[in-house]
């Protein structure tokens, strides 16, 4: 027989033990004592057989506590708690509603007697599995067992709780059935099975209730008076139920999660291997509670997460390592035309031509090798057909040791064709301004080409032409073609300059654009400004020749504009080149004007930004000039001292470099 004591002093202790003993032998009773001096030394589920709880007489709620933890660790059926106490009958009352069969005065009697009945009720118990007294029900062992087989296997599907509660109920024939989520100090219901059916209840409070000793204990029984022991449990007193079997549902980390009960109506019996079976019950649907608190959260992160996206007003998209879009915001739903349900874990060789899919993935691979932003514009072409230019800049961002790409875009394609149109009205304007320049450029030989030619009709007119007079025709005939040329050649700076077709790009002879800009403004400034043309030997460059033509000219006539009223000998205007490092070519062109202060400065390049007067000018020349030679891969720079002149400085990536020049205008000293 195995008999445990808790709290028993050891006086007490030694003497009861040695009586046990003695008791014992004369019966025929071996007994095998375990001393404990608290509840944590001693199992979660107790043996069979006589517990002693000692009364130290302090406050009687301390010991009714630990008499109500004892029993809910106890089989009732196969042992008896024997409280050691000297209270008064009110307070011995209150210990036997706790739980415990007997109270006795210390150090107690007749031990032998107790343990030949406590024998005798263990040898007349059946080995059988959980058994409700009055209705005759047995459910084996191997039912139970094969219950839980089944309820194991099973996937858990969202009815996953309703079919573990009908079968135990079934399989235990017990009035009911219920698993719960605890919820603060309240339970909700996940599913109930009473009465042969399911049935809902609302939430209620752990205090006073047994599966409050159940979420505090692990495992609680109460055999009969269920009721009696919770008044305040009203579902209890409301359907008639008498007994009571829980288990706790815990979480990986231990700590606890839901209830899993059985209720009935008669008497509940029940054994070692019946506590092991609703605990493994209890084991099996808290790994299942997890799960799916597990999955509710993921799927309150992934809700955020999307919120988050969808915030952002500019198209964002997240891609994996093998380049599937795993996450996107409506921005970038909209920006595709597709709901997301159609863009998930689908790449761009789904929308794109394969040239400009394998484009967009080298761009992705090398963010992903190198762990550097990548930014680019982009023109692409989507499955209906239509082009769009879009303005990229990709990040690579890494957690719980994966790799992602996010890339953040914006659609230009509408802010590049307006771009283009006042692109092409500036170079009109600019053409406007050198109109009667150029007018007057092409008149000055235009004149001499018609008097050579009638010069030229009136000697042939005679039919006869003197030896002599031949070296004069040959020289006439030698003005009148370049005349002519020089006719060619302005129609042609004049054509490049103003053409339309500014997209495509490829290796610009800068000295030829410079040389093409100046002829354009040679009348305007002849009288003006000495040109004074600083070349050195440089390389190519990678841009568009008309839109390279475009800046110049326009920084030439701000130059023209900023010289002060006095004579060409005096002003001076030089446009220099040479070579920055292996990467780049500048091109320089400086005036000897009025300057600027550095709060002028700072905003030129502004749109709409002007000095001039109203109407005179739009404040677009150096916005646009700026927009151009970024689009280029280079960068403009202006420095400038009032009363000293102004100097912009092009840097320019040479023709056949991977890497060009980013940057914005800068400011810089004189």
């Amino acid at each position: 027989m195995h008999v445990i004591t808790l709290g028993v002093p050891q006086g007490v202790g030694e003497e009861f033990e040695r009586g046990l003993h003695e008791e014992g032998a004369r019966h025929a009773v071996e007994c095998r004592v375990q001393h404990a001096r608290s509840l944590e030394e001693l199992p979660e589920l107790l043996p069979p057989g006589l517990l002693v709880l000692w009364d130290a007489g302090g406050p009687v709620q301390d010991t009714l506590t630990l008499c109500q933890r004892l029993h809910a660790r106890r089989e009732p059926s196969r042992s008896q708690l024997v409280v050691l106490t000297a209270r008064g009958p009110d307070e011995l009352h209150t210990l036997e509603q706790a739980g415990a069969d007997e109270c006795q005065a210390p150090p107690g009697g007749r031990w032998g007697a107790r343990l030949i009945a406590l024998e005798r009720r263990l040898r007349s118990l059946e080995p059988s599995a959980l058994v409700a007294r009055g209705g005759g029900n047995r459910m084996r062992t191997e039912a139970t067992l094969q219950a839980l087989l089944e309820f194991t296997l099973a996937e858990p599907g969202p009815d996953f709780f309703q079919v573990m509660v009908r079968q135990l109920s079934q399989a235990l024939g017990v009035t009911c059935a219920l698993v719960g989520e605890l919820d603060g100090s309240a339970v909700r219901k996940l599913a109930c099975f009473n009465l042969g059916d399911f049935c809902e209840l609302p939430p209620y409070t752990l205090a006073g209730t047994p599966c409050e000793i159940t979420v505090d204990q692990a495992i609680c029984h109460y055999p009969d008076g269920v009721a009696a022991r919770f008044p305040e449990d009203t579902m209890l007193h409301e359907q008639g139920l008498r007994s009571y079997l829980g288990a706790a549902l815990r979480d990986s980390r231990g700590q606890p999660i839901g209830v899993l009960a059985i209720l009935n109506d008669k008497p509940l019996e029940a054994r070692q291997l019946d506590y092991a079976l609703i605990n493994a019950f209890a084991v099996r649907a808290g790994f299942e509670l997890e799960r799916r608190r597990q999955r509710d959260e993921m799927e309150r992160s992934r809700d955020l997460l999307q919120k988050t996206l969808d915030s952002v007003p500019e198209p964002l998209l997240v891609k994996d390592r093998g380049y599937r879009w795993i996450a996107m915001n409506s921005a970038f739903c909209r920006l595709m035309g597709r709901p997301l349900e159609e863009l998930l874990g689908r790449t761009d060789r789904d929308f794109y031509s394969k040239a400009e899919a394998d484009a967009l993935r080298r761009q992705d691979e090398q963010v992903f090798t190198t762990g550097q932003p990548h930014e680019a514009e982009d023109s692409l072409t989507d499955a209906s057909g239509q082009g769009r230019v879009l303005l990229t800049r990709k990040t690579l961002f890494t957690g719980g040791g994966r790799s992602l790409l996010m890339m953040l875009c914006r659609d230009v394609t509408e802010r590049k064709r307006l771009e283009s149109q006042l692109r092409m009205a500036d170079r009109m304007v600019s053409a406007g301004t050198l109109a009667t320049g150029v007018a007057h450029e092409i008149n000055n030989p235009l004149t001499f080409v018609s008097a050579n030619l009638t010069w030229l009709e009136e000697q042939l007119t005679e039919m006869i032409v003197v030896p002599e007079a031949l070296p004069e025709m040959r020289e006439v005939l030698s003005e009148t073609r370049e005349g002519v040329g020089r006719i060619r050649e302005l129609v042609q700076d004049l054509k490049s300059f103003a053409r339309a077709d500014d997209e495509r790009t490829g290796p610009v002879d800068v000295h030829r654009v410079v040389d093409g800009a100046l002829r354009l403004m040679r009348s305007a400034m002849r009288h003006r400004t000495q040109v004074v043309r600083a070349f050195g030997e440089v390389p190519p460059v990678r841009g568009n020749e008309s839109r390279l033509g475009q800046v110049l000219v326009n920084l030439l006539v701000n130059a023209l504009q900023a010289l002060p009223a006095r004579t060409a000998d005096d002003n001076r205007i030089q446009v220099s080149t040479w070579r920055e490092g292996p990467h780049h070519v500048v091109l320089e062109v400086e005036d000897n004007g009025q300057g600027m202060p550095l709060e002028i400065q700072r905003r030129i390049f502004e749109p709409f930004f002007t000095t001039k007067p109203v109407g005179v000018g739009t404040g677009l020349g150096l916005s646009i000039c700026n927009t151009i030679v970024q689009s280029m891969g280079g960068r403009i720079e202006v420095r400038s001292q009032p009363g000293q002149g102004t100097a912009f400085k092009l840097r320019l990536p040479v023709d056949g470099v991977a890497a060009p020049l980013r940057g914005k205008e800068a400011v810089l000293p004189l």
